[in-house]
């Protein structure tokens, strides 16, 4: 897949693989979302209500959403990995890998680039010649078993508000493109900027097309279809509950920290933000760890290219 050349010239942070995969997954944001037509969702109201936009008919303006911890309870891909164990695609061993590469990420708070290219490098050497379609079909399932009693109602909510002022609603996320769509699709939403794995003819070439849809990478992502789509990002609004998406936050005019985690809270605090937390108690605790979803979205992919391995065999 090559570049889309969308981008003007700016300051940025961002790495040449950065542009390349925001770019790429731009691209297949928008390819996905052409035949999807928004749908009736049902949702609680009560936080949308306080906010001072959406403004109806802006067509201008968007929404991007972070996907774990913001719009769903915890990492897509484990809830992902938990519905292929149960399947029988691997074994105990595999998923205990997999949790484990994700908690000591969460509680390292911090990028190990050794570890994340570890890991990286192991999802796309198990998934290379597998179909697309075969993750989609395992997608469509899990989803219903593992994800859909996950979602923060509260942040629907947020999303349902924007799509009821006619504006576009985008997720933004490491997980891979095709589980990313299918949450998407499900929550009536526009579509999904994810990580793309490069493919042929619909079977996956192990390559990623720049790299995971982190950080700076998805700032760029943003911006890539932001200048597609025509609109003005100073008009429009992005959620996320990581420090790592700082980046993302910092280029739009209506920045929301969602269940932030230690230092996106400060942050947000200190230039300004809204903050919306739909934790209690423990479970505030529990998922606000930091957490960088670049290694827990490849873990979690490595574990579902792990299941697609077992199965083939």
């Amino acid at each position: 897949m090559a570049a889309l050349g969308w981008l003007t010239h700016r300051r940025r942070s961002a790495t040449a693989r950065s542009v390349l995969a925001g770019e790429a997954a731009a691209e297949a944001a928008r390819k996905s979302s052409i035949d999807t037509a928004v749908q009736d969702v049902e949702g609680q109201r009560d936080d949308a209500a306080e906010l001072e936009f959406p403004v109806a008919g802006d067509q201008l303006a968007a929404a991007f959403f972070d996907l774990d911890n913001t719009v769903m309870q915890g990492a897509a891909l484990f809830h992902f990995g938990r519905g292929l164990y149960k399947r029988r695609f691997f074994r105990k061993r595999e998923l205990a890998r997999f949790a484990w590469q994700q908690a000591w990420f969460r509680l390292a708070g911090v990028e190990d680039p050794a570890h994340m290219e570890d890991a990286r490098n192991s999802a796309l050497s198990i998934v290379k010649g597998h179909r697309v379609s075969e993750l989609m079909e395992m997608g469509e399932e899990i989803y219903d078993e593992y994800m859909a009693e996950r979602i923060w109602p509260g942040t629907r909510a947020l999303a349902q508000a924007h799509l009821d002022a006619g504006q576009k609603v985008w997720l933004v996320t490491a997980a891979p493109v095709e589980t990313a769509t299918i949450i998407s699709r499900r929550l009536g939403l526009t579509g999904a900027l994810g990580t793309v794995a490069e493919s042929l003819n619909g079977i996956y070439t192990g390559k990623l097309v720049g790299e995971p849809l982190h950080g700076p990478a998805k700032a760029e992502a943003v911006r890539a279809l932001a200048t597609a789509e025509g609109l003005d990002l100073s008009r429009c609004a992005a959620y996320s509950d990581s420090a790592n998406d700082i980046p993302m936050l910092s280029i739009v005019g209506h920045p929301y920290a969602i269940n932030p985690d230690t230092r996106l809270r400060k942050h947000a605090r200190e230039h300004g933000w809204r903050l919306r937390d739909y934790r209690t108690g423990r479970k505030a605790a529990k998922v606000g760890i930091p957490a960088a979803a670049g290694v827990g979205a490849l873990a979690g992919g490595a574990a579902a290219a792990v299941a697609l391995q077992r199965r083939r065999r």
